[in-house]
């Protein structure tokens, strides 16, 4: 078989896509005594004109994993990172536009949020200033997220967030379900509701013409109506609960046409404290890992197309 020929039975390539994953990239801006931390885990997938390498192993096409990954570092120096999504766009911009056989690219960023450490007057005085502001303690409430994709015409730009757990002790019922042989459950008219919110939301940015967006107080804003709504809405149900989450982002952030959540419902099951004399009134609770209630929904702007994933794990 020649080096370049593809073989001759009935079998076809798919979709391929190739890059580096997980560059852990750390930019600390110094701006003067006062210093700030951009932490991010960048992963890269290229595709395009990738047949011949798979046909035949011919490399012509293809820019080495390792290139994309000194590019990444490369453009924390070269560009900074104002927010994870302009430096993603900053990516995928690149490597469309400066690879011919490189048609689209996805740029996933995870971001790692670190906050000051306040610290006491008289400890500052011993380092020779007024205030710390070098020192970071990393936050543990959530990983923020944002996927790129660009085909050197038109962008799609989904963010998002993972890993935030959140609790109502209160303000919550469940009952008038569906009841057959096998339903044990209790109605609850005072129940605990907790979950672990993982989120995206895509963008109606999508043309270098448009004026795009403010990442960061886009992010700020919209984990903020996504909270106050989850502790605003009296609970008969966590899909209830979660279609409040969306509308309430849809309302107030225009930028935004798309919402799906995957929310884990983190039971919370009353003690039966009876056997040690003890009347347990909505005070101790037993907090099952599993198995748990998932409840899974996209919420959308009337008049706009589903694109996000059903399932979250492919994003």
């Amino acid at each position: 078989m020649a080096l370049n020929s593809r073989p001759a039975h009935p079998v076809i390539l798919g979709q391929n896509q190739y890059g580096k994953a997980e560059n852990r990239v750390v930019k600390i801006t110094r701006d003067g005594a006062t210093h700030h931390i951009k932490d991010l885990n960048v992963s890269v997938a290229l595709s395009g004109d990738m047949d011949e390498v798979h046909y035949s192993g011919s490399n012509a096409h293809v820019l080495p994993t390792d290139t994309t990954k000194n590019t990444v570092f490369a453009f924390a120096k070269e560009y900074g990172i104002e927010s994870a999504e302009q430096f993603g766009i900053h990516l995928a911009r690149h490597f469309v536009t400066s690879q011919e056989p490189i048609h689209r690219a996805r740029i996933r960023i995870e971001e790692y949020t670190w906050e000051r450490i306040a610290t006491s007057d008289a400890n500052s005085k011993f380092i020779g200033a007024d205030e710390v502001k070098h020192s970071f303690v990393r936050q543990g409430q959530e990983t923020r997220l944002t996927q790129i994709t660009y085909d050197g015409s038109s962008w799609e730009v989904v963010s998002g967030l993972k890993d935030l757990v959140v609790m109502n002790s209160t303000n919550s019922e469940f009952w008038g379900f569906v009841k057959d042989k096998y339903t044990t459950l209790p109605e609850a008219y005072d129940r605990i509701l907790a979950t672990q919110v993982s989120s995206r939301w895509r963008f109606n940015w999508s043309d270098d013409e448009q004026k795009m967006p403010n990442w960061e107080k886009s992010y700020e804003q919209t984990r903020k109506h996504m909270l106050q709504a989850f502790a605003e809405t009296y609970s008969l149900s966590l899909q209830q609960t979660l279609y409040q989450m969306g509308s309430r982002i849809i309302n107030n952030r225009s930028e935004i046409d798309e919402v799906r959540f995957s929310l884990p419902n983190k039971h919370h099951f009353l003690v039966d404290l009876e056997p040690f004399g003890l009347k347990n009134d909505n005070e101790v609770y037993f907090a099952a890992d599993r198995p748990y209630g998932l409840i899974e929904a996209t919420v959308l702007r009337d008049g706009c197309e589903a694109r996000i994933p059903t399932d979250l794990t492919n994003l």
